[in-house]
């Protein structure tokens, strides 16, 4: 019986030199040289192979057999089972690494891919063709040196809880991720705790890489960002020597959007494997989950210096101050300030002289605490629990650190009525010039 031998080019020039070799026509000297070999004794292996047995005889051995590394039957159709039944919606990658995590099945990424692809669990990507040539910015050379940051709304406990905002800040030099934190949504409340439990940890940047305009204004119709939230957190920023840098892009902070890729596939299954559908539970998760996920994707620096600056005492006492949302009013005739739908009476006493129309600033602190400035000044003031009643013009030029001899009107907050049991805030230290 004939059998058809498909040779390659390789065995086929083989074939031609031995059968010339063979009749004669040629020495073994010469086919030596056409074959490009070291020593007349290969030579003869072929020509004795190929005498015996033909074209076959330069097939390679290990033709048709089944490698000796291949795969039992058995443990294939075992970690495909358990791929079916556990990680179905998994990459290949990652389903090779929670069956050796989870399981302590140890099998190729690319064997797994395979048998993947022949179960039908995962469909082949055709390839990208280049768009075009795309230089990539290079890494910021140390630690600390520039932290991109930016904030997703995903489904990220799936049809287990709500929609949820994860606010990331990853480091330009190592892609280490530095800080990872779920909350509600991407407001200036959210943005700034998160940023003041980072200097907590790691100290401050150098720079803050950050979107232009969509992250911090109408990104998304959960968020309760004001108009001014982006001056906000540069002004914070800019107080405590960190440079906020606006990105035009999203390409331009690429790392950080396709580091969100990535969690939006992994960190989505692994909140699932472990049964977390609230953002309390998986901000405890993040705790051990971001250790390890930097030990696997984080890459070494260029260089070996941190950048980040250490919180000093003084500056430490001076963060809530800075982080709070600041607000610029007027002070009304009867020197009330409207601020939310609330009114605060300044009192007439003040360590800073205040006049009529005077602009001050109205902090609003993380906690809810309010706080009015005017001059570097902290004033007193006390909440009104209804609006006052109007008053054309209080006959006092303005607000001294003396009593003066001006009688208010009856009813009127100064005149120590029913307003005396209000809480008031009494003039607090001068604000230091680097904490304005």
């Amino acid at each position: 019986m004939d059998f058809l031998i498909t040779l390659t080019m390789k065995e086929a020039n083989r074939h031609e030199v031995a059968q010339r070799l063979i009749q004669g026509r040629i020495t073994e000297e010469e086919a030596r040289k056409l074959l490009g070999l070291k020593s007349v004794r290969q030579v003869r292996r072929i020509k004795n192979r190929v005498a015996k047995e033909g074209a076959k005889g330069l097939a390679h051995r290990n033709r048709d057999r089944p490698g000796n590394r291949r795969l039992s039957e058995v443990f294939a159709k075992n970690a495909v089972a358990i791929v079916r039944e556990k990680y179905s919606d998994f990459k290949p990658t990652f389903a090779t690494e929670k069956l050796l995590e989870n399981h302590h099945i140890r099998i190729g990424r690319e064997t797994l891919r395979k048998l993947m692809i022949d179960d039908g669990l995962w469909k082949p990507k055709p390839r990208k063709q280049p768009k075009g040539r795309h230089v990539w910015r290079a890494r910021k050379e140390n630690y600390g040196e520039m932290q991109q940051f930016d904030g997703s709304y995903h489904h990220w406990f799936e049809d287990r809880g709500e929609e949820a905002c994860l606010l990331l800040a990853i480091d330009d030099a190592t892609g280490k991720i530095t800080k990872a934190k779920f909350d509600k949504n991407e407001g200036i409340t959210a943005v700034f705790n998160f940023w003041l439990e980072y200097f907590e940890v790691n100290g401050f940047p150098l720079s803050i890489y950050l979107d232009k305009f969509s992250t911090y204004k109408i990104n998304h119709p959960a968020a309760t960002d004001n108009k001014d939230l982006l001056t906000q957190f540069q002004r914070a920023m800019n107080q405590v020597g960190i440079n906020p840098i606006s990105a035009h892009s999203p390409e331009a902070k690429g790392r950080v959007e396709r580091m969100f890729e990535t969690l939006q596939d992994r960190l989505v299954k692994e909140l699932r494997l472990a049964g977390i559908s609230a953002i309390g539970e998986a901000n405890e998760f993040l705790k051990t989950y971001i250790p390890k996920f930097n030990e696997q994707f984080a890459v070494a620096p260029s260089k070996q210096a941190d950048l980040h600056r250490r919180t000093t005492k003084e500056l430490k006492v001076k963060l809530s101050q800075i982080f709070s949302v600041h607000s610029q009013r007027k002070v009304n005739n009867d020197y009330t300030i409207l601020f939310k739908n609330k009114f605060f009476q300044l009192l007439e006493e003040q360590a800073v002289t205040v006049y009529k129309k005077d602009t001050v600033t109205v902090e609003e602190n993380l906690n809810g605490e309010i706080k009015i400035s005017c001059k570097d000044i902290y004033l007193a003031y006390l909440e009104l629990p209804e609006r006052p009643e109007k008053i054309i013009d209080v006959r006092l030029s303005a607000l001294t650190a003396y009593k003066s001899g001006y009688v208010p009107p009856a009813g009127h907050p100064w005149r120590g009525n029913k307003y005396l049991n209000k809480k008031v805030c009494p003039s607090a230290m001068p604000i230091t010039t680097a904490s304005k």
